[in-house]
Order: C-alpha cells, then structure tokens, then sequence
C-alpha cells in the first residue's frame, strides 16, 4: 500500500453541517458486534458467536474547552447532527510525497450526560459530554467506509450492508 497514515492536522466538529463546535477532543464510538454463547452435541464445550450484522450500543464522548455555548446546546435533550471534518496528513512511499485526506465522520447523538468540568486559575475548563449515538458514518475523500443506522437496520462496511439479508427476511 503505497499511501500511510501520518497523523491528524485538524479536526472541526459541527451541529447540523453548518454550526461550528468550538475546540473540543472527541472520542469516536466503538463499533461492536453483540456476541451469544452457544453449546452443545458436536461442539467442543462452548463457543462465543457474534450476531450477524448487529451493533451494540454506541457512544461517543466530547471533551469541550469551555463549559458554554455548544457544549450547552449539545446537552438540550434532543437529537443533534455531528458532522466532524477532518484534515489527515498521509505518506506516499512510492512517490516520497505527503498529501491530505478529507475525512469526515457523522454521528446522530442525543445526550447522555453533561459534565461542566473543574477550575482553576491559569488553566483550561475540563468540561464534557456523553452521547448515545444513533447513527454513525465514516468517510475518505467522499468514500464511505462505513454507515451505522441502528433505527433503519443498516450495517454497511466497505459497500456491503451486512443487515440486508436480515430486512429482507423480515420482509422490509
């Protein structure tokens, strides 16, 4: 692979696409496959099996430089749209030359809890916000890579909707 990650030279978040953050360090959520154990005649004691196309609960946590403004309007408890821009330096090894993704992350999230953090002279605000996440979808360079909608049933990684066969069974 002739392009590696470097490291992230920027990130903005934004509420509905338009509404610029602020300065904030976000935690992406996890994505993780809800496992059942089985057992039983043939098998060797028991065995740990991920649901097909299932995603456990997601969420994602955003530490504010401020106790105010977005990190307040974030905490109503409605449903919010958070669009993250990113700006990521990668290495060309065949031609030795940098160049920059555009990724983009999109997260539908309401509010967990609201933390407005500690003070103290001469030091930032340690304020922060929980977020359950609804939906959740990661590109490069307008490429998706993958979309989580937990309401709509739709697991896509790289181009294939893992839950489809599940939905059609269903007769959705």
């Amino acid at each position: 692979m002739p392009k590696q990650p470097a490291a992230t030279i920027q990130l903005e978040a934004y509420e509905d696409g338009v509404n610029y953050c602020g300065i904030a360090k976000v935690q992406l959520p996890s994505i993780v496959y809800p496992c059942v154990t089985i057992a039983g005649t043939g098998m060797m004691g028991n065995m740990e099996v991920p649901l097909y196309g299932t995603v456990d609960n997601m969420t994602t946590k955003i530490d504010w430089l401020s106790p105010t403004g977005d990190a307040v309007r974030l905490a109503t408890p409605d449903k919010h749209m958070i669009e993250l821009r990113e700006a990521e330096e990668y290495w060309d090894t065949e031609q030795t030359e940098v160049g920059i993704w555009a990724n983009k992350y999109v997260m539908i999230v309401r509010p967990k809890s609201f933390d407005p953090g500690g003070r103290a002279p001469m030091g930032a605000a340690d304020a922060n916000g929980e977020y359950v996440v609804y939906y959740f979808a990661g590109y490069r360079d307008g490429k998706q890579l993958w979309e989580v909608d937990k309401r709509n049933m739709k697991c896509v990684i790289m181009g294939k909707d893992y839950m489809a066969d599940i939905r059609k069974a269903l007769g959705k």
